[in-house]
């Protein structure tokens, strides 16, 4: 176990764990509290390839939004004493922070969200296989991309959490021109990742490619939903408090 910090001593707390050096000094009753002792053990893993830098008109980029969203779960988290990781992927793991409940990491996990730019191309299956062997114990495993990748390995990713016994949130963060396809009449498209480019009329295939995101979304939510993993899918045009707050109540209700 790692020491954390101290609190003050409540009723019911077990005496061995006070300090009495504190409390010679102080002549108050502290307890120790240890990484062990909180109540979960959490990791939020983020895609930060090129894709993610995407946004339109005045959006943020799906990789801010996922950014904010990000600080504001490890800030619950670490406000209600539980210990809070952060990963950040492309086709490896970048940057990993393990879990630490000191109320003060959270500064350390803001710090490395601000540094984290998208680039280089998506490798959500190989990332998040790495990732998931890294995690060597059970906890919550909070994932946000926008997930465009071969859907088989996506899925066969997410079913590696939960093979190792973690609970799984995963959030689909999209622009809303990626869910509507409304760019006009015509356009001239460039994969952020790979730089090629298409030009197309975008009214011609615009109820197509509707029904190819339409079931790309509803096949991960139904192979998601048999392997109990939240799937969760957010537009960068809701504000990121509302989808939190609206996230949260329907956890709550569950």
């Amino acid at each position: 176990v790692e020491f954390a910090e101290h609190r003050q001593y409540r009723p019911g707390d077990h005496i061995k764990h006070l300090d009495w050096k504190v409390f010679a000094r102080t002549g108050r009753f502290y307890v120790k509290q240890f990484e062990e002792e909180t109540n979960l053990r959490s990791v939020i893993a983020i895609d930060s390839s090129a894709s993610m830098g995407f946004a339109s008109g005045d959006n943020i980029s799906k990789l801010e939004y996922a950014s904010y969203l990000a600080a504001s779960i490890a800030f619950l988290l670490i406000k209600q004493r539980d210990a809070v990781g952060l990963a950040t992927y492309d086709t490896k793991i970048n940057k990993y922070l393990p879990p630490r409940s000191k109320q003060s990491y959270i500064h350390e996990i803001l710090k490395t969200l601000d540094a984290t730019s998208p680039q280089n191309q998506t490798g959500t299956a190989t990332a998040l296989d790495l990732l998931a062997e890294r995690i060597s114990r059970r906890g919550l495993v909070v994932i946000m991309s926008d997930f465009l990748d071969d859907p088989n390995s996506v899925l066969n990713a997410l079913k590696h959490f939960r093979h190792r016994k973690h609970e799984v949130i995963a959030f689909q963060v999209l622009d809303p021109r990626e869910i509507d396809f409304d760019f006009g009449h015509g356009a001239n498209f460039k994969d952020l990742e790979t730089g090629e480019e298409l030009v197309t009329q975008p009214y011609h295939i615009r109820k197509s490619y509707a029904r190819q995101m339409s079931s790309f979304t509803a096949n991960i939510k139904k192979e998601c939903r048999e392997h109990n993993i939240d799937f969760n899918v957010i537009s960068t045009k809701t504000p990121f408090d509302k989808a939190l707050r609206d996230y949260l109540t329907k956890r709550n209700r569950m």
